[in-house]
């Protein structure tokens, strides 16, 4: 086997965001610019020799060329052993499973996660650490640095692999296994869940289901454990091949993009229970009959309920949820006598907290739920989950939810997307809510009395670290809250994420609808940002 040292350029714009380096399709088909960033990768890591990492990604265009290209780098920086999904497919999720399990040294996993796919539209890689989890601050701010002074990269002279043959090929002192995609995390699914239980209900009928796959990564592994090994009746998992393009859709599981699984939620003959999951398996949405449940919402039952599955009977060391989600979660910890942690946004935050064994359950209001069983958001474990409790509790998702309510109270949750904003406009608009900060405070607007107000720092409990302006908080007196914070997921312009909660405990109160029930919060928060005037759209984007 030859390698060889090829001399190239830094790129200026590959510093990782939240979930790795996300671009244009075109942006990483510029010379070595893909070559640049996983060579800096793995000079970061340092001596990768004999070790095992593993390679996999959500399907999207760009993704089987790429993953040639990193097996070529990885061989020539001496790995001794590389794990890859068959066709180079691998759910997020499912990639931590077999990083954990296997005990490598970590994965590069290929994914713009939500994002569009196809010639035009996006791609995205990153790292994960042994762990399984997304690589820590420190690592992805020295990959960056590395990137700005790179001048050479290594790489194999190979012939492509065959990613379709499942077996291994020995290149020299190299091993590269092709794996079945699903089989480990199927595997690992059947020990947190009561897979026969759920199977007993699918079949007879009592438990009905339709998967929105989105044509993205999770179609395989929703069809192999919810229709083969579950029996879920043929066809409850819709739009189930992965396509580069994911079929012309946005594989966000949102109420907008998900749209035909919405309409069959809401039309007359709906299943008991509908769920979608985003391009890299890692987000999920959850209805019932004409009832959506938030991500918010969603986390919260979850806790309080988890000590009912086979998987969680032991109880729940703690949980964590991202500071724009909703405070659902954290009167359920108070309820139970357990710690709740507030992070910034990124599943790598929660990584700590897991490994030190803090917390069990974690999740975001962006669709992500997930536990200490991978490292990762896990879009089919929380549908799992919920067809669990579903089946114990024999009630329908929305009388679940309702039933939370009355117990604990309902935080009425919105979030407000501007997409698309010319970046200055977003920073100014960003820059003008802080400098109001100081002087919020004691402040009243209508029945809302500013508490507090800040630029949210987070410093990690285990290891000290510091994550500063990850989000503008304004909290009120009666428990109300608005949150400001720009997205690091989109790769054109900028993202502005406007959240509102206000909580009710009246259970007379809980059937408002959500977007009245926060209309004076709403108006609050248009006003505070001046977000028309500063981000020149009239609207939001999305709203969920």
């Amino acid at each position: 086997m030859k390698t060889a040292t090829r001399t190239t350029s830094p790129y200026p714009d590959q510093k990782p965001g939240t979930s790795g380096l996300r671009k244009k399709v075109k942006v990483f088909r510029q010379p070595n610019y893909l070559e640049n960033f996983v060579q800096s990768v793995f000079d970061v890591l340092g001596d990768a020799a004999g070790k095992t990492l593993v390679l996999g990604g959500d399907g999207r265009y760009f993704n089987r060329e790429a993953l040639q290209t990193i097996v070529k780098i990885a061989v020539a920086n001496g790995v001794g052993k590389l794990l890859i999904g068959q066709g180079g497919l691998l759910s997020t999720p499912a990639a931590s499973c077999v990083i954990r399990k296997y005990k490598a040294h970590g994965g590069f996993i290929l994914s713009a996660s939500h994002n569009p796919g196809g010639p035009e539209e996006d791609f995205g890689i990153k790292y994960n650490v042994s762990n399984g989890g997304p690589a820590p601050e420190n690592f992805t701010n020295a990959v960056y640095a590395r990137s700005l002074d790179i001048a050479e990269y290594r790489i194999a002279e190979l012939p492509d692999i065959d990613l379709d043959k499942i077996g291994v090929t020995q290149i020299d002192a190299v091993a590269i296994e092709i794996i079945d995609p699903v089989a480990d995390y199927a595997e690992l699914m059947g020990h947190l869940f009561d897979f026969p239980l759920i199977s007993q209900a699918l079949k007879a009928g009592s438990i009905t289901l339709c998967f929105d796959a989105m044509h993205a990564i999770t179609g395989p592994y929703a069809r192999r454990i919810l229709e083969e090994k579950l029996g879920a009746s043929a066809g409850s998992v819709i739009n189930a091949i992965p396509k580069e393009d994911f079929g012309g859709g946005h594989p966000d599981p949102n109420l907008v993009h998900a749209h035909v699984l919405a309409e069959r939620m809401y039309g007359s003959s709906a299943p008991t229970l509908g769920a979608a999951s985003d391009g890299d398996g890692d987000r999920n949405m959850v209805m019932g009959s004409r009832f959506f449940v938030t991500p918010s919402d969603s986390l919260a039952v979850l806790a309080a309920n988890a000590h009912l599955l086979p998987g969680y009977k032991a109880g729940l060391r703690g949980v964590a949820r991202s500071m724009p989600t909703s405070q659902a979660v954290d009167r359920v910890a108070r309820a139970m006598g357990i710690d709740v942690y507030e992070t910034p946004t990124g599943w790598k935050f929660f990584g700590n907290l897991l490994d030190d064994k803090r917390i069990t359950l974690c999740g975001e209001e962006s669709f992500g739920t997930g536990s200490d069983h991978v490292r990762e958001k896990d879009g089919l474990w929380a549908v799992l989950f919920w067809l669990n409790l579903i089946a114990i509790k024999k009630q329908s998702v929305s009388e679940i939810v309702r039933d939370h309510w009355r117990r604990f109270g309902r935080d009425y949750y919105s979030r407000h997307d501007y997409e698309g904003i010319e970046t200055a406009r977003a920073d100014g608009l960003i820059e003008n809510l802080r400098s109001q900060l100081a002087e919020l405070p004691g402040k009243t607007f209508g029945d809302y009395t500013v508490s507090y107000a800040d630029d949210f720092r987070y410093v990690d409990p285990v290891d000290g670290s510091v994550s500063e302006k990850q989000g503008i908080r304004i909290g009120f007196e009666n428990g109300s809250r608005i949150v400001f914070r720009l997205s690091g997921t989109g790769t054109e312009g900028a993202t502005l994420r406007i959240y509102v909660e206000r909580y009710e405990r009246d259970p007379e109160r809980h059937g408002q609808d959500t977007q009245e029930a926060l209309a004076d919060l709403i108006a609050l928060a248009r006003n505070l940002s001046q977000v028309h005037e500063r981000s020149g759209l009239d609207k939001p984007t999305v709203i969920t």
